[in-house]
């Protein structure tokens, strides 16, 4: 990873109690220190619990976070990485029934498609709207978006947690 410093947010929006401990030594792990988040129940899912944590660390954390999450089962989350001198940011969304999403993003976390990614829809599409529309909506995260947005508004006013990446 490079030495420039950048931040971001993991967003465990919903993780079955057993789970919970697995996450903390994956997190840990990503960025050299204990990761002892506050778990408070999510609404969104009974008998399902959610955690924030803010981090700093190095360009690609995000990335490094979202493999060392990938593939558990029941567990949804959520990374952004700001960007940072010359890198773009990024965010990662995961769940269960779609797996994972990487978008990079801009100053503001919109999502930037790529001018290929634009293309590649054009060119699929052959001139049907629809199929167009599903390639840009698949460019864009929209399904992710939709699954998750129920767990975003259980978490409203919870606490947010910063841990820095030692060394």
């Amino acid at each position: 990873m490079s030495d420039v410093l950048t931040r971001g947010v993991l967003f465990v929006h919903s993780a079955p109690a057993a789970l919970c401990p697995h996450v903390e030594w994956a997190i840990g792990s990503v960025v050299d220190q204990k990761a002892d988040l506050t778990w408070t129940a999510q609404p969104a899912a009974p008998g399902m619990f959610r955690a924030e944590l803010a981090w700093t660390g190095a360009q690609g954390t995000g990335a490094v976070l979202a493999s060392a999450l990938r593939g558990w089962a029941h567990l949804r989350y959520e990374i952004t990485e700001e960007p940072s001198a010359g890198t773009d940011g990024g965010r990662w969304s995961h769940t269960p029934e779609l797996g994972i999403f990487h978008a990079t993003t801009d100053v503001h976390g919109n999502i930037m498609v790529s001018e290929d990614r634009i293309r590649y829809a054009y060119e699929t599409g052959a001139g049907d709207p629809s199929a167009v529309y599903q390639e840009l909506s698949l460019a864009l995260g929209e399904a992710w978006d939709e699954e998750l947005e129920p767990f975003r508004h259980a978490a409203e006013g919870a606490p947010v947690r910063w841990l820095h990446r030692v060394g």
